[in-house]
């Protein structure tokens, strides 16, 4: 038999409630395969391996990984949003140095499609180089787009559940206020994340399946003109004297003062001016047939980070997604992603298998045409129905310890650094 190889483990983008769950499941997961030696988390995602930080993940206590279930987001060993552009060689270069110097043989990057994009390119590279490396892609993003729009290479992905299941409850807690002070307050305009596609928006329609509130839902995807909203909102109005908005940060309404990440992705909450904002200053201008005006309330990384809200099923299927990468890396499947199918039929069911890291990344999954009504302001119950099994029935019970919630701690235990110091190529003035 070989001698065992490492493992790195990587995270990449905006962090979930959930990424730690498939964190939890890779560590667990190699315990259970004699070939994987040192479990090791890079620092802050690839920035970690290009600068030799490496998390000693092995030799963390039992306890402090079992508690990575109920720790949300990369506090744990970090994510970055630095991005292996294809002419940066020299960074490529470093990844493979660093992994041959650490004896690294199982490479699994947690991400959306960038991040199955660079892992799929560094087991290219390996390969070119004679490093035996089984490079796996871990998915995960709230936004759910990553894969294709048939739903055959991912069903959902880990961390969307849980930020729909906090707009359920916002969306709640938030007709509860507009019904009791509507007379002030007649227009609640809540702004979701979601900058080219509308799941996380539209999993405001869970809360009210029965369309019982006067809840109007604008996606990104909901092409129509701020005068062809107030129209709406102002008919709405009129009928039961309120109504509450959920819009995606993305909506067009011109404008905002955007700003990109390394990625290209527009930080909506970066912004000069926000989305809701503008809607809330449009109508308020225009006019509301009842007394008082629209307001407006603008969340940011708490739809990711609201542990409390976070869905059990969720977590659940992200630890099985670290576990079942594992598997693949241990198994010799490098090339891969480990995915979540959903089994046909009335039941909810899931399993978990793979598929081509080439085909993830090279795709985008755009939310489905019918399913957003024709009004351009609502979903359709197909949604409904396809989004609320992996809600999940209950709240997570966290644990507690004077008074606070007890969250992971890992100990700064680092791999020595053998290579010289280096910098990333693209922090280079």
């Amino acid at each position: 038999m070989k001698s065992p190889k490492n493992l790195v483990v990587a995270q990449s983008g905006g962090p979930t409630c959930v990424i730690n769950s498939s964190l939890r499941g890779v560590i667990e997961g190699a315990r259970e395969f004699d070939q994987i030696g040192t479990v090791y988390g890079a620092r802050h995602g690839i920035e970690g391996v290009l600068k030799e930080e490496l998390i000693d993940l092995s030799a963390q206590s039992k306890e402090e990984v079992a508690l990575l279930r109920y720790t949300p987001v990369a506090g744990s060993i970090g994510t970055c949003r630095y991005k292996l552009k294809s002419h940066q060689q020299e960074d490529f270069e470093r990844v493979i140095e660093v992994f041959k110097a650490h004896n690294v043989g199982y490479f699994l990057y947690n991400g959306g499609n960038d991040s199955m994009d660079t892992a799929n390119k560094i087991a290219e590279l390996a390969a070119q180089r004679g490093l035996e490396l089984q490079a796996v892609g871990v998915p995960k993003t709230i936004d759910n787009d990553v894969g294709d729009s048939e739903f055959k290479l991912i069903d959902h992905t880990p961390g969307y559940a849980s930020t729909a299941k906090y707009w359920i409850h916002t969306v709640q807690y938030a007709n509860e206020e507009n019904k009791g002070s509507c007379p002030a307050d007649p227009v609640l305009v809540l702004q979701a994340m979601g900058r080219k596609i509308g799941f996380i928006p539209a999993a405001a329609r869970l809360a009210d399946p029965e369309r019982k509130m006067p809840l109007l839902i604008y996606l990104a995807e909901s092409h129509c003109s701020l005068a062809e909203l107030t129209q709406t909102v102002r008919e709405t109005v009129k009928q039961a004297g309120r109504c509450i908005i959920v819009v995606s940060e993305g909506f067009d309404v011109g404008d905002v003062g955007a700003v990109k990440d390394s990625f290209g992705h527009v930080h909506f909450s970066a912004s000069k001016i926000t989305v809701a904002q503008t809607i809330v200053n449009y109508l308020n201008q225009a006019g509301l047939p009842a007394k008082g005006s629209a307001r407006c309330n603008v969340a940011g990384t708490d739809q990711r980070h609201s542990m409390a809200y976070a869905s059990p099923v969720d977590l659940d299927e992200a630890y099985r997604v670290g576990q079942k990468a594992v598997e693949l890396a241990a198994t010799g499947q490098g090339g891969y992603m480990s995915t979540i199918l959903r089994d046909p039929g009335f039941i909810y069911n899931v399993r978990y298998d793979k598929v081509p890291l080439s085909e993830v990344a090279n795709s985008e999954r755009t939310f489905l045409k019918e399913w957003i009504l024709p009004s351009g302001c609502d979903v359709s119950d197909d949604f409904v129905r396809y989004a609320k099994p992996f809600i999940g029935e209950d709240m997570l019970s966290l644990p507690m310890c004077n008074g606070l919630q007890r969250l992971t701690q890992f100990q700064p235990i680092y791999a020595d650094q053998i290579l010289p110091a280096y910098v990333p190529q693209a922090d280079r003035k």
